[in-house]
């Protein structure tokens, strides 16, 4: 194995570990062609070390055509030329090491790119010893596409390819075909892939729609039609290939092939995924993964149902929110493991989405943490999140990036009756690029990321929210997660402690208590920007309170009984 091994941090303590996503292209360039590097995320370790951030998760830098930025891979053991090259990444690496960070990649092994040499043999004939890594099927009598699924990037997910008269199924752009998990000639491949970078010292992986590599063939070898939700349009495919007959068979074979033999840590990527297949995934001894990313909070914004899918957005209800999380964290205790998050590369900036990004960012920025850290589970930060960044509203379609949202506009206003600026309004509220705007390092014409053009524009207000303005600010939103963070390390309870929600139906506090042995810690986060009772149960009020940390000045020992929390207010407190 790579010498590299030998200094990586031990994995055993990596359940009181947070997890600091990196999406590379924007959180640091170090040559000024616009585009973040691996140089570039070398030269910020610091800035992660201060934080406290003990494992980073990389999105893709392997090589690709970036028709999805990325996540579309045309060769799993090179590095994309924009971010550098194999000695750039192992020289962060060792950084990473050096500094007590592990590293997790991103593995995208649902499907490759079109431009992957597996994929360009395979599409060349149905005698190529390629063509079964990947998943087709017949057109029906009239030529049409073999059943009714909608693509996540609109349009079906089937595509022609004449050279083999067939159909190729893609569950997201034409240019990412799914691969064919049923080959084992397959699954031995990107065994071995793992194998390469594990052998190098990477510490383990974030797999991409992992729970969709199991497709639900039919006795006669297809895929059957979707349900119609939405009369006069195709039907949504997700809920048809998540959670296949065989996925768990999959992941166990994944992980006693590979994982077992190196010291990793993982984490499965699985929308639609229910409690049970959590447990069942994540379960310590029968499992095969430690963590499952689940999507069931992120979907209660959106109109269950509609023709516009996540784009119809509605406010979110916080009974809900609250039967969604305590679920997760009931059914999983002593039994799996949970991933707290609320922002990635593919979701809204969470004060813009469940805070206030005006008036109270920096209140509702901490609250929201104070809420996610205090749950069990390994916390993930998204960059930027630590500083509250919020989302950006460009005035022009042109002005994103992100192939998403281009192809729901597309759609939209072309297709389904919005007007462009019902279309902006959703892509505004909802879209990915939302993100993946630079990481805002000072004030600067292009906020510290680089000294070229950036490759998508910055957030205006990158001049008011940035690590150089958090770093100098000890009341700032950066230095409040450095300390949920320290908690992590310090507490237990906060680690292994039991979950209890408190006043399920109150509309606008979310309270709930963490339990190990002894010991009891107390969460209360005001949801609103109004003041509010907490409300809390008398028997509970009346027990002696010491204040451990809390988004606004307050006393050592406070009142549990009659409390009052202010807007956006988070306080959590020893109770003896």
């Amino acid at each position: 194995m790579n010498s590299l091994n030998s200094i990586r941090p031990a994995r055993s303590d990596w359940q009181r570990s947070v997890v600091y996503q990196i999406y590379p292209r924007s959180f640091c360039d170090s040559n000024g062609d616009g585009v973040g590097d691996l140089r570039g995320i070398t030269s910020r370790l610091d800035y992660l070390q201060q934080l406290g951030v003990e494992v980073v998760w990389l999105s893709p830098i392997y090589a690709s055509p970036n028709d999805d930025n990325g996540y579309d891979i045309s060769d799993y053991r090179a590095i994309m030329p924009e971010f550098g090259s194999m000695a750039d990444f192992e020289q962060m690496l060792a950084a990473m090491h050096a500094r007590g960070i592990r590293l997790m990649m991103d593995l995208v092994v649902n499907h490759s790119s079109d431009e992957h040499e597996w994929f360009r043999q395979a599409r060349s004939s149905r005698d190529n010893p390629y063509h079964d890594y990947y998943l087709w099927a017949e057109p029906k009598a009239d030529g049409s596409p073999p059943n009714n699924w909608e693509a996540a990037f609109q349009g079906s997910v089937w595509q022609w390819n004449q050279p083999t008269g067939e159909y190729y199924l893609h569950m997201f752009s034409p240019k990412q075909p799914d691969l064919n998990w049923e080959n084992p000639r397959l699954r031995a491949e990107v065994y071995a892939l793992m194998r390469f970078w594990l052998d190098k010292g990477v510490d383990g992986f974030r797999m991409d729609v992992i729970n969709m590599i199991s497709k639900p063939w039919a006795a006669d070898g297809s895929l059957p039609d979707a349900p119609v939700v939405r009369e006069g349009f195709l039907q949504p495919g997700f809920g048809m290939t998540c959670n296949g007959p065989r996925l768990l068979e999959f992941l166990r074979e994944m992980r006693r092939e590979v994982l077992d033999h190196y010291d990793t840590i993982t984490v499965g990527e699985a929308p639609l995924a229910t409690v049970q297949q959590g447990r069942d995934i994540t379960h310590p001894e029968t499992g095969a993964l430690d963590m499952l990313f689940q999507f069931e909070h992120m979907d209660l914004d959106s109109v269950g149902g509609h023709v516009m899918g996540k784009w119809a957005a509605k406010p979110l209800d916080l009974r809900d929110l609250k039967r969604t999380m305590s679920r997760w964290q009931d059914e999983l205790h002593g039994r799996g493991w949970n991933s707290l998050y609320l922002s990635n590369h593919d979701q809204p900036r969470p004060v813009s989405r469940f805070g206030d990004d005006g008036r109270y960012r920096v209140e509702s920025a901490k609250m929201l943490a104070t809420w996610l850290h205090g749950q069990q589970g390994t916390p993930y930060v998204y960059q930027g999140e630590e500083l509250g960044m919020s989302n950006v509203a460009f005035e022009r379609i042109e002005d994103y990036r992100d192939i998403e949202s281009l192809n729901f506009y597309r759609v939209a206003t072309g297709e389904r009756g919005w007007t462009p600026d019902q279309a902006m309004a959703a892509i505004h509220t909802k879209g990915r690029d939302n993100a993946r705007t630079p990481m805002q390092w000072d004030a600067s014409a292009q906020a510290g990321f680089s000294s070229g053009q950036p490759w998508i524009g910055l957030n205006p207000n990158a001049a008011e929210v940035n690590a150089e303005q958090a770093l100098a600010d000890p009341e700032s939103v950066f230095h409040y997660y450095r300390a949920l963070i320290a908690l992590r390390q310090q507490c237990p309870v906060l680690v292994h402690g039991r979950h209890e929600l408190l006043l399920p139906e109150h509309a606008q506090v979310y309270a709930y208590t963490r339990r190990l042995g002894d010991e009891c810690l107390l969460v209360l986060c005001n949801f609103g920007a109004t003041e509010v009772a907490a409300g809390l149960e008398p028997a509970l009020a009346a027990r002696p309170a010491e204040r451990l940390l809390g988004n606004y000045p307050g006393p050592s020992q406070p009142e549990l009984a009659g409390l009052t929390l202010r807007p956006y207010e988070a306080l959590m407190c020893w109770l003896r």
